[in-house]
């Protein structure tokens, strides 16, 4: 009977775990250079994040941009890849891609339109991200004006 607590306790534990999700993005906008952030202490950490080792003021203007992190999750066996599809204020859509070697069940990547090109062809306006593992798209999350 002692170990009635302790077993309530690991069902309860069990009973609130979720499923992982396969596949979460996560999107941050950096707009100006000032080093206040606002009111929002996670705005301006993930500003100095941003510009940090960025000195001159050139520096800082070509971090200024959009950014996408991207969390997966996947069956560690098979090579995967992580397509970034996306379109500025052209008509023409855009892609970036980052092959994951076999053996990684998870991870983080970065896609960044920053500099030159956020300034040249706008803020993106549409995107799309597909996890592909053995030449299945096994995940994707989209914009939501994406066709």
């Amino acid at each position: 009977m002692k170990f009635l607590p302790i077993i309530a306790i690991c069902l309860a534990h069990a009973a609130c775990s979720g499923s992982v999700e396969p596949l979460t993005v996560k999107q941050f906008t950096l707009r100006d250079q000032k080093m206040d952030g606002g009111s929002d202490p996670l705005v301006r950490n993930e500003k100095l994040r941003r510009l940090h080792g960025a000195v001159s003021l050139e520096e800082r203007k070509q971090r200024l941009g959009q950014y996408y992190t991207v969390l997966w999750n996947a069956d560690a066996g098979l090579e995967k890849e992580i397509v970034f599809r996306y379109q500025q204020g052209g008509s023409r859509i855009e892609e970036m891609r980052r092959k994951i070697p076999a053996g990684t069940s998870g991870g983080k990547e970065e896609f960044s339109i920053i500099g030159d090109n956020y300034f040249d062809n706008g803020r993106v306006l549409v995107w799309k991200i597909d996890l592909n593992a053995g030449g299945e798209t096994i995940a994707s999350k989209q914009s939501y004006l994406w066709e």
